[in-house]
């Protein structure tokens, strides 16, 4: 069983020959510091690092890279140590990482010599650190741990090994930086980069958010086809490089040609396949311009007659879960770009269609007779041609999109599945927790039928607020896209927009879904449920949590119930934040529920007062890093009657609505989202036999 980690989280190592594998966002040094039960180092013999790369019992990579495999003997360390601590440091080489926070999260596994992971960590948090010790490995009563330290710092590999006792830490980090200049330019320079064709896929398990970096793709020549040139000015190849390219790097063989411009390696990097026979090259009548359609080309073994099919998981990763992750969020990345690269195109034609009609209109002679009447048809009928070729070009797209979708939505695991999914016939309680969570669907209104899932990060970085008031249907009025998505709501709904007491039910009900799916991908016992109820009126939507036993009762109501909840989970934020502080985690008190909390509030601010407010101001800042997350079920206008104290809560908290509504924006592209709630199906019973099962595994020694 693999443990997630979070800061200041310890396990028991069960072996004591190991492999920490380092997986980054961009190039960085990893080595390993030897220190002694304070953590401190004896001197420079005790960092090994590219310019030393082996120590007694350890031995690490020569060179900057994207992912590190560190080998670690605990048994061959000297008595003296008792700590090993993993550093990672940005390489202060011309386009390296400025900061870690410019890039995706650092993901640290510690596994097995058959790579069996043991223990895994996602350095979170991180800004401007250029430099962390990222995990450590220590003795404790004759056996070895693991923590997860995550301890940045702006002052890079200086800073660091002054802070464990190294008088030579100024030294010593000039000498690992230019160890790892002269690495760089020993080594064989990299496979030509791929044509661009679509956005480059995450090779971690954490997604790179949109906004994020990308290649710069090829630029193409703008041509009166919109289509084509907002195509070439959006999209980046999404697929790695293939397990050929990447053994020719590695041995300094030549690399395959790499695949054409509109040709897509759909393959997984790391599989070796056998390679199609060549075939003749097609015309270029034939070849696709769209790069959702190139996809189709290179995906997996194709029919006798027909194009090849995409592959669930086909993305990288270290399993089929993160690969089936990785892949997911390219699914939302390519609709991201195609749509804007359709909007981009009609923009365009419009904007082409009224300076045509200015020019026309701009000669007095022309304003007489039928001429205004021709320039004006003239440019109207090459505004429809431009929009239609866009519209061809998306569409091309979409299609790829939508078979890609019905490949993958079937192979999605139970914590990746909507609630009407087979796999939760089959459900069992889980000995690990899964690395992200369906949190509810995405889609576009260019394309209705196409919904990519919301996959959120475990364990939750920030707490959920859900809308429960009028403003939840602020951002879309009664159309077609609503509509649809308001008949595939779980429960059903009344004709017309949702009045306030059907709002209120439908939030909490959602509250419960994204509980129940909380308690459902978390082994048993690793996650529990809290509820604050003053008013005491969501007792329906919470009997599925009650007649489980995953909420051992009704909350009490009023605002003696309150104090009582946010008191008790205050006091086990402030202990484990000391035991992490002292590393004492192993000194908490027996009575402290070692489980994760959600603390449902419902019906909020109804029976708060000042200081209820101010614990849970503090819940919310403090609760995620220690594993006490917050979901709000609120009107965020009745809210506003405590003015702007509550402001830094609405902040920190993601919104989401219990009704399809276009308030998710991404920074990236600039896409109104619109969001669907992840509601069972009307009159499904599917949330209560899946808690019913996990009570079961409960009760099972």
């Amino acid at each position: 069983m693999t443990a997630e980690l979070v800061r200041g989280q310890n396990h028991l190592l069960d072996r004591t020959r190991v492999e920490i594998r380092v997986a980054a966002g961009g190039p960085v040094v990893a080595g390993v510091t030897l220190g002694d039960a304070q953590g401190r180092l004896s001197g420079v013999e005790a960092v090994a690092h590219p310019g030393a790369p082996r120590r007694t019992g350890i031995e690490v990579p020569r060179q900057a890279a994207a992912e590190h495999r560190i080998a670690v003997d605990l048994d061959a360390l000297p008595a003296a140590v008792h700590r090993v601590s993993v550093l990672l440091a940005l390489p202060s080489t011309t386009g390296a990482l400025p900061t870690f926070g410019a890039a995706a999260a650092p993901a640290v596994a510690v596994t097995g010599l058959d790579g069996t992971a043991l223990a895994r960590y996602t350095l979170t948090g991180l800004d401007a650190e250029s430099a962390v010790v990222a995990v450590e490995l220590y003795r404790r009563q004759g056996a070895w741990k693991v923590r997860a330290v995550g301890q940045g710092y702006a002052g890079g590999l200086p800073a660091m090994l002054h802070d464990q006792g190294l008088p030579q830490a100024v030294e010593l980090a000039a000498e690992i930086e230019q160890a790892v200049g002269l690495g760089q330019a020993r080594a064989v320079p990299a496979p030509a980069p791929v044509a661009a064709g679509r956005s480059e896929r995450p090779v971690t398990g954490q997604a790179t958010p949109p906004g994020g970096d990308r290649p710069s793709p090829a630029p193409r020549t703008a041509s009166d086809d919109p289509a084509a040139s907002a195509h070439g000015a959006g999209a980046a190849h999404r697929a790695g490089p293939t397990a050929e390219q990447t053994a020719a790097s590695e041995t300094g063989a030549a690399s395959p040609t790499p695949p054409a411009a509109d040709s897509v390696d759909y393959r997984h990097p790391r599989r070796r396949s056998t390679p199609a026979p060549p075939g003749p090259a097609p015309s270029p009548a034939a070849t696709p311009s769209a790069p959702a359609t190139a996809r189709a080309a290179a995906t997996a073994p194709a029919a006798a007659d027909g194009p090849a099919q995409p592959v669930a998981g086909d993305a990288a990763g270290w399993s089929m879960e993160e690969r089936l992750y990785n892949q997911v969020w390219g699914m939302f990345e390519d609709l991201a770009r195609s749509v804007a690269a359709y909007r981009s195109a009609a923009d365009f034609a419009a904007s082409r269609m009224e300076q045509e009609l200015d020019e026309a209109l701009a000669d007095p002679r022309n304003r007489l007779g039928t001429a205004a009447d021709v320039a004006r048809a003239t440019a109207r009928d090459r505004h429809a041609t431009l929009v239609t070729q866009a519209r061809a070009a998306l569409d091309r797209d979409l299609g790829q999109l939508v078979a890609e979708s019905q490949v993958v939505e079937p192979a999605l695991p139970p914590a990746f599945a909507r609630w009407d999914s087979p796999v939760w016939h089959g459900y069992q309680a889980p000995q690990e927790r899964p690395m992200a969570l369906r949190l509810g669907d995405l889609h576009l209104p260019e394309v209705l039928d196409l919904r990519i899932p919301m996959l959120v990060r475990l364990p939750l970085e920030r707490g959920l607020w859900i809308d429960s008031g009028p403003a939840a249907l602020v951002h879309g009025g009664p159309d077609p896209e609503r509509e649809v998505g308001r008949r595939e709501l779980g429960s059903a709904l009344t004709d017309g927009p949702p009045d306030e007491a059907e709002l209120g039910r439908l939030a909490m009900e959602t509250a419960v879904a994204i509980a129940a799916r909380l308690l459902a991908v978390h082994p048993p016992g690793d996650f529990a449920v809290q509820v604050i109820d003053p008013a005491g009126t969501a007792a329906p939507a919470l009997a599925p949590l009650v007649e489980s036993g995953a909420l051992p009762a009704l909350p009490v109501p009023g605002a003696q119930g309150v104090a009582s909840v946010l008191e008790g989970l205050t006091r086990r934020v402030d202990l484990v934040q000391m035991a992490v502080r002292h590393r004492a985690a192993d000194s908490l008190p027996p009575d402290l529920d070692p489980a994760e909390q959600l603390l449902i509030v419902h019906d909020f601010p109804h029976g708060f007062d000042d200081r209820a407010l101010t614990r849970l101001r503090y819940l919310a800042d403090e609760g995620p890093a220690v594993g006490v997350h917050l979901l709000m079920v609120a009107d965020r206008a009745r809210t506003r009657e405590y003015g702007p104290v509550l402001d830094p809560l609405w902040r920190s908290l993601l919104r989401i609505t219990p009704v399809p509504d276009a308030h998710l924006a991404d920074p990236w592209v600039g896409h109104a989202w619109t969001y669907e709630p992840p509601l069972a199906p009307a009159g499904s019973q599917v949330v209560r036999q899946v808690l019913g099962q996990l009570a079961a595994a409960r009760r099972t020694p």
